[in-house]
């Protein structure tokens, strides 16, 4: 099946089209925002609306484009926005065009209070702790933040090894928007063959809490349909940064249905509907599996929305329950 001759479903309507990588984050007040990668991956977006569903056609503003040469200069990618410390951060990953897999984590600040409106600063690469030897020195990518007993936490994939190397998760507590105050600790490597194909990949963290857990779900294997998503998870009040109160899914938690026309569902996001009410996942996929050449480029990945069921106080993701 490729892309001119793929199959509509009842589940694979896109929310938003060509937008990769998709983050939706609601405010304290109850705005929504959108961010994702751009196909041209040249770029960062975002949108605003006062409702999840206006967010679909709302007017895209760029609130930042990839410098000329060097640094930033190539591979925008996986924007997410937080807000810390009573401020609004974008935290990004880019390349440098004459070296493009140089891909390192960077952050953006607002420079008011409005993240729609108002201008962004660039801070720069994202600084490892004083005497971390080891985070941010090869390919790293795919960054977010999550709140945890007042103290915020940075999670992020970095590959490690040698030849195509290998891209695990990490963890460490921030001491400032844009800088680590603990070592790396390991949180998942690719230990299963689901998390294989193509590449060994874990990637693309994303945070959900539910009453007294918090589950982290990620991205394995390369871009193409065998792109899916795994499950960590932990319960609240244990140590985040003793990778043995972690437990991680032996099984992908959601991965390409033919049948539901998506395929290669991952790098997710998570976010409450209008009356918060409901959890949803916000991920990208797409609707066809034959792609031509490396499946990274391939423009074709549209962010999609389903609602979460719970089952005993645990996640359940199934394309039947798409958002419409």
């Amino acid at each position: 099946m490729n892309k001119d001759n793929y199959m509509e479903t009842a589940y694979n309507k896109p929310f938003i089209k060509n937008r990769a990588d998709p983050q939706i984050y609601k405010s304290d007040t109850g705005i929504y925002y959108f961010t994702g990668s751009v196909p041209e991956y040249d770029r960062i977006i975002l949108r605003m609306g006062k409702t999840l569903s206006v967010l679909a056609d709302a007017k895209e503003r760029i609130i930042w484009r990839k410098h000329e040469t060097g640094d930033q200069s190539i591979h925008i990618w996986a924007p997410e926005l937080h807000k810390l410390w009573g401020k609004w951060y974008i935290y990004y990953a880019a390349g440098d065009k004459d070296d493009i897999w140089n891909i390192r984590p960077y952050v953006l600040e607002c420079t008011g209070d409005d993240p729609y409106m108002d201008e962004w600063r660039e801070v720069g690469r994202m600084q490892a702790a004083k005497n971390d030897e080891f985070s941010f020195k090869a390919f790293s990518l795919d960054a977010t933040v999550m709140q945890y007993n007042r103290d915020y936490y940075y999670i992020w994939a970095e590959k490690t090894g040698v030849g195509k190397m290998i891209s695990n998760l990490y963890i460490a507590k921030m001491e400032t928007p844009n800088k680590l105050a603990t070592d790396q600790v390991l949180l998942s490597t690719p230990d299963y063959p689901w998390e294989r194909h193509g590449f060994w990949v874990n990637e693309g963290p994303a945070v959900l809490k539910k009453d007294d857990k918090i589950f982290l779900t990620y991205s394995a294997s390369d871009t193409s349909q065998a792109y899916c998503m795994g499950m960590l998870s932990l319960k609240e009040g244990a140590d985040i940064l003793d990778p043995q109160n972690w437990k991680k899914e032996r099984t992908p938690v959601l991965q390409t249905d033919q049948s539901a026309g998506i395929f290669g569902p991952g790098h997710n996001s998570f976010v409450k509907s209008d009356d918060n009410k409901t959890d949803l996942c916000v991920f990208h996929g797409r609707m066809y599996d034959e792609i031509k050449g490396d499946p990274l480029y391939d423009p074709n990945r549209h962010t999609m929305i389903l609602k979460i069921k719970w089952d005993n106080n645990i996640p359940v993701f199934d394309f039947r329950n798409m958002l419409k």
